[in-house]
């Protein structure tokens, strides 16, 4: 009987180190794809591996598998993954629930397949953003309009009599206004079809002119039918045959479309039915788009009552369907002349032309430091003299942060540049760091203590500081992993309890209708020179008086790459190379180059240098000033919030908008 009894406990032990690893496994899986690290304290929220749409786990059953042990406000079920989000109503449930369901075993409802379950912790569950200048609309349409739409297509018509018709590999197409040429990926100008647009699309477009959707009536139009299993690589619209906007109506069904960026983040949208997708700027011109062939499909379920009108962050409401047949109207506009984005190294047009050659976007960590090197570290020691005469006007919001620190706190300011933040409260014992040597000659100038080092890696002891601020740093850093350990790097030094506040520049500058000072200035007065005539035009933290008004990405992954086809409407990205920003205008990208209009005599000529051409600015400031460039990656809402809440050391005190910056307050746990 004993004998038994302890063999019994051999397995039971050998079965609690099989769930540890295969925890500690899926621990990694889900800090290498999304960034999110799990977390050893119960919260509300759980991530649960084995539990995801991609392996074949239904929202319907998932859900009765999590009711049992408590009210669930969100259950986030990304395209594609073998995990799982949920957020329980209080930390119990959720505890109940990891107790109950770590390590157990289930069968898959659709295909009898036996799989474990493995669960962790995790502060936050997964924040998505869409691609810049994409947008979707649902029911833009009646599902009356929607058949009759559906009816005005007569697929089994004479081919040549008022379009052109074709019948590709993955898709039965016909063009309306102009043809798309797969031939050449683009259309003969000089060649409309005879009819034009259909009159049934008419009252369609006028409505997407009055709501805004689109600025100038499209004159082309492809409609594609895909049949179950079937769909399109991914491609670009070629940039010289058509404008800026483009937008797709999908009838029929729903389907998801994959999207991705050069640097090879990825993001899964579902289209809903009698939805409007609208790409626009860096989602037109910069990300592929394309549809996976498969027979199944994420689509929006209802049983946790989510209603989306545009989808943007909340994916609480995706659930396995059946594809059916669905057909999609492409409305463009023909581009008359050539294109001139600010992506050249993607650009059909601007292929062959003469311009300053501009760095490509970082692919590793080498390419990385390397890339801040050039376009942020020798820049700023190039410009510290100019940089520091912009720089004399503290942040109120700055300041009152370190004024309601206790007296006698010990604060780090980490890239203090010249220093603007070292003196405003007598009552701290502060010390500032900086990547340039000549900005912190600058601080010891005005008699601060400041030193040189990389924000990486500060030779300070953990734990030694009660408080630190990185103002207008972070988003010099050129990948996200380089981003989150900086933000790790903070959390370090301070003691527990210690608290940190960052800024960082917004993707929005323009935010709840209200412009920020940055684009309020664009046709502001000339006789603000030193505003406008020199990089101060593009400086994120402006000197001028603020207003005191108040998602670490995460992507799914496609097997986009091998999908080809000669049927693609454009050619696939390559070679991304980062755009250079224009004076007082809003992003397009959130990977750049600013300039920085260099005043006071004429510097050598490096890499990072242009005493040419510079887009956006005056004919003066070209001609008398080289023109440097900085490396920035503005942050979308959420993302800085997001990236902070994926360490376990840490929460988020506050979070805000500040003059064109997003900003955080954290402490340390």
């Amino acid at each position: 009987m004993e004998a038994k009894t302890s063999e019994d406990h051999l397995k039971v032990q050998k079965m609690k180190k099989k769930v540890l690893r295969k925890q500690v496994r899926a621990q990694h899986t889900l800090m290498r794809h999304e960034g999110i690290k799990c977390i050893s304290h119960a919260t509300q929220n759980l991530v649960i591996a084995n539990a995801g749409l991609g392996n074949g786990m239904s929202r319907q059953q998932l859900l009765r598998i999590l009711e049992e042990y408590g009210a669930m406000e969100t259950l986030l079920m990304p395209p594609n993954k073998p995990y799982s989000f949920v957020k329980y109503r209080t930390t119990e449930e959720a505890k109940k629930a990891f107790n109950a369901l770590n390590g157990k075993e289930v069968k898959l409802e659709d295909c009898s397949q036996n799989i474990v379950l493995y669960i962790n912790f995790v502060e936050k569950g997964m924040v998505f953003l869409l691609p810049p200048g994409l947008m979707v609309i649902e029911k833009i349409i009646s599902p009356e309009e929607e058949r009759r739409m559906l009816e005005s297509i007569d697929w089994k018509g004479d081919e040549d009599t008022q379009n052109a018709q074709k019948t590709l590999k993955h898709r039965k197409v016909k063009h309306f206004g102009y043809e798309f040429r797969y031939d050449n990926n683009n259309v003969d100008k000089d060649k409309p079809l005879p009819g034009g647009l259909p009159e049934i699309c008419s009252p369609f477009l006028e409505k997407c002119l009055k709501q805004g959707y689109i600025k100038h009536k499209p004159d082309q139009l492809t409609v594609n039918q895909y049949e179950p299993g079937q769909g399109i690589p991914p491609h670009t619209d070629t940039h010289s045959a058509f404008e800026d906007e483009i937008i797709s109506l999908s009838l029929g069904a729903e389907i998801v479309m994959d999207f991705k960026h050069p640097d090879g983040r990825t993001v899964a949208i579902m289209l809903p039915r009698c939805s409007l997708l609208v790409m626009t700027g860096e989602s037109r011109y910069l990300w592929t788009h394309g549809i996976t062939p498969r027979k199944y499909d994420v689509i929006q379920a209802s049983e946790l009552g989510h209603k989306v009108r545009t989808i943007t962050a909340d994916v609480g409401d995706l659930t396995l369907n059946r594809r059916e047949t669905r057909t999609s109207f492409t409305f463009r506009k023909v581009r008359r002349s050539p294109c001139n984005c600010i992506y050249p190294s993607v650009c059909d047009s601007q292929k062959g032309q003469q311009r300053p050659v501009q760095p490509s976007f970082p692919q590793n960590e080498m390419e990385a430091s390397k890339l801040e090197q050039e376009y942020v570290h020798k820049v700023y020691e190039e410009i510290a003299t100019h940089f520091s005469s912009t720089r004399h006007s503290p942040w109120p919001r700055i300041v009152e942060f370190l004024r309601s620190l206790p007296t006698g706190s010990i604060v780090a300011d980490i890239g203090c540049g010249n220093g603007k933040y070292l003196g405003i409260n007598k009552d701290l014992y502060m010390v500032g760091c900086d990547r340039s040597k000549n900005l912190v000659d600058i601080c010891g100038e005005k008699h601060f203590q400041a030193f040189v080092c990389d924000a990486l890696s500060v030779p300070i002891r953990s734990g030694s500081c009660d408080a630190c601020i990185s103002i207008a740093v972070i988003h010099h850093f050129s990948t996200a992993e380089r981003r989150l350990a900086t933000i790790r790097e903070l959390a370090r030094l301070l003691r527990p309890g210690g608290t940190a506040l960052i800024y960082v520049w917004a993707m929005e500058q323009e935010y709840k209708n209200q412009k920020s000072k940055y684009l309020k200035e664009k046709n502001g007065s000339k006789n603000k020179d030193k505003e406008m005539n020199t990089a101060t035009a593009q400086r994120p933290l402006s000197d001028q008086e603020p207003d005191n008004s108040s998602q670490d990405s995460a992507w799914s992954d496609q097997l986009l790459n091998n999908l080809k086809d000669e049927s693609c409407d454009a050619k696939p990205v390559a070679d991304f190379r980062l755009p250079v920003h224009t004076n007082r205008t809003s992003f397009h990208s959130q990977d750049l180059l600013v300039p920085w209009h260099l005043k006071g005599g004429t510097k050598k000529k490096e890499e990072n240098v242009d005493t040419g051409l510079v887009p956006g600015g005056s004919k003066e400031s070209q001609e008398l000033s080289p023109v440097f460039h900085r490396y920035y990656h503005v942050f979308c809402e959420g993302e800085l919030e997001a990236v902070c809440r994926s360490l376990d050391c840490v929460r988020v005190q506050k979070s805000y908008y500040d003059q064109g910056n997003w900003c955080v307050i954290l402490e340390k746990l």
